[in-house]
């Protein structure tokens, strides 16, 4: 089955932000995307950003349009909040953003009316019901698909060091999960989810889908919903490891590093150097030790086995990143991963401010809310 890669400009950036609608007062989901994107879609024709619907009426996503930098695609997303905050203001309805919501339940919530989504929860069912999950994708461009997957290969990797900073999705259904990132391991379970196979070559994609087309797993390539995967209608490599970001501060930093490791990773090939890769068998261990313990997990970094504390192998990491990311003009954005290295990811936030409030998961809402407005540096308000 033949895939046509859409020419992109090389390490471009785009972002798509999964948003929740909450009742400001009790801070449970509300269903009321509906009622408010006829007029926000109808003003983002004109714009660089879109506004759309998700698979729960109670989600929103934002996306922005092609950055050449990830400041450009941030102010994008930036412009978008803004636009839907002229409409969920008036109408008393608060924006947050994380992995899952503290407490709300999936028999409370309603699907959007779009065939493609009942068709998902027909085949899932009890798990597609409890999709109540959210998160972001980083697109960033690729120039030649001969290179998409084995960087996708290599920066498979890597996906643990973005789901540790990006974990925000301790709590589950009104539960202590015990998991940084709980929302990782339940998106997992849809069938065609989860880490990417060890698929090298795009004839070798071609003939995966061509598999997957025949035999009624999927209908098309959009259906391949891997942690990371080619993205061929924007011609792009999209990381889909990471839970929503509570912020927009964190969502750039992510972003950064996503964007400087492609860029790296293009820049060996070019060089005619072997990308690295591990055996699928660490990426699963690395992929459950990051979701569990977040940015306290010790990660396997090579096919000998290494383990190394994700914050150290991250810290390695950025000062080896830093010519790229002056190069590609995300130097500020990058930095703001050392931040969240010190301050803690969202997920810590969340258990903070569980604990302060005795355990009352409503004051967790409430502190996603704020953080979402004014940024994780006023957490301490809290």
């Amino acid at each position: 089955m033949p895939i046509e890669f859409a020419p992109s400009a090389r390490s471009t950036v785009g972002l798509e932000w999964e948003i929740m609608l909450a009742d400001p007062a009790t801070g449970d989901l509300v269903g009321r995307a509906p009622e408010l994107l006829a007029q926000l879609e109808a003003q983002s024709a004109a714009e660089r950003h879109t506004v759309t619907g998700e698979l729960l009426t109670n989600t929103i996503e934002v996306t922005s349009g092609v950055g050449a930098t990830v400041k450009d695609a941030v102010a994008d997303i930036a412009a978008a909040i803004s636009a839907v905050r002229g409409a969920t203001d008036p109408a008393g309805i608060e924006l947050l953003s994380a992995g899952s919501h503290p407490f709300a339940q999936w028999f409370n919530q309603r699907v959007t009316e779009k065939t493609r989504y009942h068709q998902l929860i027909e085949r899932t069912q009890w798990w597609g019901r409890n999709m109540m999950i959210w998160g972001i994708h980083v697109h960033v461009g690729v120039e030649d698909r001969s290179k998409v997957l084995p960087i996708v290969g290599a920066l498979s990797a890597f996906l643990p060091h973005l789901q540790a900073l990006s974990a925000s999705s301790p709590f589950w259904a009104g539960e202590r999960t015990g998991y940084a990132s709980n929302r990782s391991l339940v998106f997992q379970q849809l069938p065609t989810a989860g880490l990417p196979w060890p698929i090298r070559t795009w004839q070798d994609f071609e003939g995966y889908l061509d598999d997957m087309v025949r035999t009624g797993v999927m209908r098309d390539v959009s259906e391949v919903r891997w942690d990371i995967r080619p993205a061929p209608r924007w011609g792009t490599i999209e990381v889909r490891a990471c839970d929503g970001m509570s912020t927009l501060t964190e969502l750039a930093s992510v972003a950064a590093l996503t964007q400087t490791l492609v860029e790296f990773f293009s820049r060996e090939l070019d060089e005619g150097r072997e990308l690295p890769t591990l055996q699928p068998w660490f990426h699963r261990e690395n992929k459950w030790r990051t979701a569990r313990y977040g940015l306290d997990a010790r990660v396997i970094v090579d096919s000998a086995g290494s383990q190394v504390p994700v914050r150290e192998h991250l810290s390695a990491v950025l000062d080896d990143l830093r010519p790229i990311a002056d190069d590609l003009s995300c130097t500020r954005e990058l930095d703001g991963v050392r931040t969240i290295l010190q301050n803690g990811a969202s997920y810590a936030r969340q258990l903070e401010a569980a604990d302060a409030a005795g355990g009352d998961l409503h004051e967790v809402v409430h502190h996603l809310i704020r953080e979402f407005r004014a940024g994780p540096e006023h957490s301490a308000a809290d």
